[in-house]
């Protein structure tokens, strides 16, 4: 059973998301919260697989938003998984929201059975990029404008071997959120939006066996 946190100010998004998910058999929605604060607090007290966190939260603290709240999350003892579900699709957003620790971005609009993949992968700490947010990327760069990194094509080889997010933070010294960001920029210049499209892609390209 994946143990899921709704976090948005909007009273009718929750009842919303929860209406969606509560349809799930694996899914179970154990909490909901309306500030980044009191996600925080959630989060440190009861047992959760993924957040789904917006990233604008209307509370006293301003500067309180998802990001915020994201990162605060992670740094717990045993964090859960952090999955965007936001309107808001910027650059600035997407790489302040990976680099706090969050595992994907999705819009709101997303369709049920992306939003309900998305939390999927997340619980099993796959980044994932909704369909616009990929989109978005592809159109913005292309592999052949920017190849990847040696740094890059160590984490697809990881990848390859089976690694996950943890075990090649590990692997290569780094933290998880520094993997989530590579893997993001990854997505980005392969033009994909999951781990099994970057292994499809980076073999068709050539760059692993």
């Amino acid at each position: 059973m994946i143990r899921i946190m709704i976090v948005d100010d909007h009273p009718v998004v929750r009842a919303g998301l929860r209406a969606v998910l509560g349809a799930v058999p694996d899914f179970t929605v154990v909490a909901e919260a309306a500030a980044a604060a009191e996600s925080v607090e959630i989060a440190s007290t009861i047992g959760l697989d993924v957040v789904l966190m917006d990233l604008r939260l209307h509370g006293a603290d301003p500067a309180a938003d998802g990001v915020y709240a994201t990162q605060a999350i992670r740094a717990l003892a045993d964090p859960p998984q952090v999955l965007i579900v936001t309107t808001y699709q910027s650059d600035a957003d997407i790489v302040r929201a990976v680099e706090a620790g969050a595992v994907g971005y999705l819009l709101k609009d997303a369709s049920p059975d992306t939003l309900i993949g998305a939390i999927r992968s997340a619980a099993a700490g796959e980044t994932v990029l909704g369909p616009a947010i990929a989109a978005k990327l592809l159109t913005r760069v292309t592999s052949r404008e920017a190849p990847l990194t040696a740094r890059e094509l160590e984490i697809v080889q990881s990848l390859a071997d089976g690694g996950s997010n943890r075990e090649i933070a590990r692997k290569m010294f780094i933290s998880e959120a520094t993997v989530k960001s590579h893997l993001v920029h990854i997505f980005d210049k392969l033009g994909v939006n999951s781990r099994t499209k970057v292994l499809a892609a980076a073999r068709e390209r050539g760059l692993i066996p």
